[in-house]
């Protein structure tokens, strides 16, 4: 299903009123959002009005700028047209990709045909940008994947939501997601209550992102049966994690000997992700980091992937990718 007829004519002060004509009004409300409230985001984010009448869409404003808000409008009304939902992030994330061009046209078409889905039991998970993209395409084609970049960037939340398709598809019997339990110096010792309660506020990202993936009884029947696992890093010693999808997260706060110990935990059978944000190393002073020896000593071994990630691919609120560039420019300067 297309957009629909898209005409332009001329108005005052030699502005150019752009009106798209949509073929099903109930995609159009779903579109709008409720009071309107997607069309004031795409507004902004490219200074121009959009007004509704009936069926038809009028955007007032520069002319690249009306270009880019109607790139944007056709790439979400396509995603209702497949049968998918729009939620505050696709909004965001769509508006990101139309303010990138050129290149951001051609990722605004993968954005709107969905050529990569990945099937979780709750929802299915569609990679937003090429990294994505590429990322998860890596995570189906190597045994062991690195995914290295700012925060906001989808690394664990796909990683996990391809660990659940692979779960239910069969391809493993179960999943073991870590972490370091490394968090701005703080220590387990310091927190209250028995070794999982100090442990849970440390593993909780990764129960947000799983809870997204799986029902929540669905999600405790299979922990229940260890079918799923989330534990610290310091307990994958010793351990061999045969026909398991195993994801290490916040990698850059393993040591260069945690990280080796974990790499060898793979087993016959098995897929392992890391992930990790050489940025946000909580390590002591002088203590090296593991994700970033393992970068060095690990590239180009046959099997072995590495995926790179920016701040043009933060899915998170649009300022966190303002947050992260202010940063690097800092960082830069």
């Amino acid at each position: 299903m297309g957009i629909g007829t898209l005409t332009t004519t001329p108005a005052s002060d030699d502005t150019l009123i752009s009106r798209v004509e949509f073929p099903d009004n109930r995609l159009l409300i779903d579109l709008c959002g409720a009071h309107d409230a997607h069309l004031a985001r795409i507004e902004a984010a490219f200074s121009v009005q959009i007004l509704r009448r009936g069926n038809e869409l009028h955007l007032l404003g520069e002319l690249d700028a009306r270009s880019r808000a109607l790139d944007v409008l056709s790439a979400l009304y396509a995603r209702l047209a497949d049968g998918r939902g729009l939620e505050a992030g696709d909004i965001d994330g769509a508006i990101r990709l139309g303010a990138g061009q050129p290149a951001g046209a051609e990722q605004l078409e993968m954005f709107r045909t969905g050529q990569i889905e990945i099937r979780t039991r709750k929802k299915p998970v569609v990679p937003r940008t090429a990294a994505q993209q590429a990322y998860t395409r890596a995570l189906f084609e190597h045994s062991l994947n690195f995914g290295i970049g700012p925060a906001g960037t989808g690394k664990t939340y796909i990683a996990v939501a391809v660990a659940v398709h692979m779960l239910a598809e069969g391809k493993v019997d179960r999943i073991i997601l870590s972490r370091p339990a490394v968090e701005a110096g703080e220590r387990l010792g310091f927190l209250p209550g028995d070794m999982k309660e100090k442990i849970d506020p440390y593993m909780q990202p990764l129960y947000d992102a799983l809870n997204d993936a799986i029902p929540g009884r669905q999600l405790a029947k299979l922990m229940e049966e260890r079918r799923i696992e989330i534990a610290p890093l310091a307990f994958m010693r010793g351990r061999t994690l045969a026909n398991a999808y195993v994801v290490l997260d916040e990698a850059q706060n393993a040591t260069e000997m945690q990280m080796k110990m974990f790499l060898t935990r793979l087993g016959e059978g098995s897929r392992m992700v890391i992930t990790g944000d050489r940025t946000q190393v909580d390590l002591p002073r002088g203590v090296p980091s593991g994700l970033v020896a393992a970068e060095r000593i690990l590239q180009g071994i046959d099997g072995i992937g590495f995926s790179y990630f920016t701040s043009a691919d933060v899915v998170r609120h649009p300022l966190v990718a303002r947050i992260i560039e202010a940063y690097e420019r800092q960082g830069q300067g």
